[in-house]
């Protein structure tokens, strides 16, 4: 391979010779590798995009996977079909009566069968903060990267089936509140979700519907740490989506989350939602959703308006 000269190196006289151009070393090390790198790429499959119908990646949900806005699915993020990849990027907001809840991430599906996300949780305390003795606006802040595998099925395109899409996943999840955790009994500001999930689209019927088994000590997701004084140990918890496709790009449905109840000093209710989820193409999508997220660290009754836009392919 000939690479032509884009300086001409002069050496000045009685100074020591330079070493060799970066460029240089970069194209010999680029030709060595040449037939490495070449089989590589033969071994990645030829990726196209935007092969699924409309909606059926999901939207994404507060933890960054594909799914409805609470519950995870087993669908892989993305209009990637088995010979693409697809991504999407989100952001969430979610409006409380006490509290504001903002969530943003990435998600990247690869040719149907595996997908990768990571996310960020805030959770703002707002004026409420000052009344737990935070202070105002003290916010809890938890990264989140998850993977996901279909192992099974495929919810879409098998339609003559009744076998849903099945899917394994793990979400590893850190917050950075650990003294506050701490202080009110959560065990641990770091924890791992596990899940097994089944989702189904009966195309003929235009219904969508999902379950899922997330084994966690997750408190609000891991907002408020992980186990507590009451229970430290993973649980199963079940997480169900029905939806119902009114037009190709248009869904309404319901979604319920169980949730683990792990801290003395304030019960945890489980998550339930009302929404709709519009696609105005492959790109952009939004969803709005009203969502009772019951008892959150003492008050009562947070229920609000539930806000996502996605961006993607």
């Amino acid at each position: 391979m000939f690479f032509p000269p884009v300086f001409s190196l002069r050496r000045a006289p009685g100074r020591a010779a330079r070493p060799a151009a970066p460029f240089a070393i970069a194209a010999a090390v680029m030709s060595a590798a040449g037939p490495v790198a070449a089989q590589v790429f033969d071994w990645v499959p030829e990726s196209r995009t935007g092969g699924k119908l409309l909606l059926t990646g999901g939207v994404s949900s507060v933890e960054g996977s594909g799914g409805g806005g609470i519950a995870t699915w087993a669908v892989t993020t993305g209009y990637g079909a088995e010979d693409g990849v697809g991504a999407n990027l989100h952001a969430t907001y979610i409006n409380l009566p006490d509290y504001e809840f903002r969530s943003v991430g990435a998600a990247v599906g690869l040719w149907d069968r595996v997908e990768v996300s990571i996310a960020r949780q805030e959770f703002d305390t707002g004026a409420t903060g000052a009344l737990l003795g935070l202070g105002k606006g003290f916010t809890f802040t938890q990264d989140i990267v998850g993977v996901k595998v279909k192992v099974l099925g495929d919810a879409v395109y098998a339609s003559d089936s009744w076998m849903p899409q099945i899917a394994v996943g793990a979400q590893f999840k850190s917050n950075d509140q650990g003294a506050i955790i701490a202080a009110v009994g959560g065990q641990d500001d770091e924890g791992t979700d596990v899940y097994v999930a089944a989702t189904k689209l009966f195309l003929g019927q235009s219904l969508l519907v999902s379950g899922a088994v997330r084994w966690t000590n997750a408190n609000q997701t891991g907002l408020l740490g992980y186990g507590g004084d009451r229970n430290d140990d993973l649980e199963p918890q079940f997480e169900g989506s029905v939806g119902y496709l009114l037009s190709s790009n248009l869904v309404v449905g319901a979604e319920y989350r169980t949730k683990p109840d792990n801290l003395g000093f304030a019960s945890e209710d489980d998550w339930v939602d009302v929404y709709a989820a519009y696609a105005l193409n492959k790109h952009l999508s939004v969803t709005a959703a009203w969502a009772d997220l019951g008892s959150i660290a003492t008050f009562e009754d947070q229920r609000g308006l539930y806000l996502s836009l996605q961006v993607g392919f």
